[in-house]
């Protein structure tokens, strides 16, 4: 069997067209664009790699941002919490003082009140005990009660000899009142009893029926009275006395 070598050469020639072919036209532009692919992938791969990175960073700013936000917020939370507490003490120390300063007040306010209750009850009272034994005495009063009370004036001239010389001077004539005449021997010893203090002094006697029991001695520019006005009167200073001074006791006692 003889072979063709010029269809063997044909067939060669035939066969590297082809292959130059596919190659120029098949290969080449499957391996461009696999290149390209390629290319495009791995630059798709770097921009997801640039993404995947700055989401990293985002997140991780995020985190940090949202923990400082949590740290301010519980810095303001404990803040305010303070001075939400440091206000309520101050205003309960504020209610504590008023409250005190009021109830101080108040305990001053009724312990003055009665003060001046009892103040105003031993004033009734001494009023109307005052009322009663002026009454009873103007009841009682006669010729023999003026009598005693004349009696009894006799033994105060002496003690006031010094303040009756005084008066005297340059008088000649003292003036004895009572509401009644008094009997002569009455008068005598009102008479005697003036003279060993003033022996230049005449003693004249006067009535006035408006005047209280008793006798009013008048020297000169003064005169002393005792009379039932006097003495209630002296009482009535007495127990105003025991009125004004009774408090004070009480508060005294108090503070002991």
């Amino acid at each position: 069997m003889s072979v063709d070598w010029i269809t063997v050469l044909a067939q060669i020639v035939n066969f590297l067209v082809l292959i130059w072919l596919l190659k120029r036209y098949l290969y080449r532009p499957i391996l461009n664009g696999i290149d390209a692919r390629e290319a495009e992938i791995a630059e798709r791969m770097f921009a997801a790699t640039r993404a995947e990175e700055k989401a990293q960073a985002t997140e991780t700013e995020y985190i940090e941002q949202l923990a400082t936000l949590r740290a301010n917020e519980m810095a303001m939370t404990d803040s305010a919490r303070q001075k939400a507490e440091a206000a309520r003490d101050v205003l309960l120390a504020d209610a504590q003082e008023l409250f005190e300063k009021e109830r101080a007040d108040w305990k001053k306010h009724l312990e003055l009140e009665g003060h001046k209750y009892i103040d105003d009850l031993h004033k009734s009272g001494t009023n109307a005990l005052l009322s009663l034994t002026r009454k009873a005495l103007d009841d009682l009063a006669d010729e023999t009660l003026e009598e005693r009370i004349v009696a009894h004036v006799a033994t105060r001239l002496v003690p006031m000899s010094d303040e009756l010389l005084k008066a005297a001077s340059g008088a000649t004539e003292a003036i004895a009142t009572t509401r009644d005449p008094l009997p002569d021997a009455a008068r005598e010893c009102l008479i005697a009893d003036l003279q060993n203090i003033l022996p230049d002094i005449a003693l004249r006697f006067e009535t006035d029926t408006t005047q209280s029991p008793g006798l009013v001695l008048r020297i000169g520019g003064a005169q002393v009275a005792w009379t039932i006005d006097t003495y209630i009167d002296g009482l009535a200073a007495i127990l105003d006395d025991h009125v004004a001074i009774g408090p004070h006791m009480e508060e005294q006692s108090d503070g002991y």
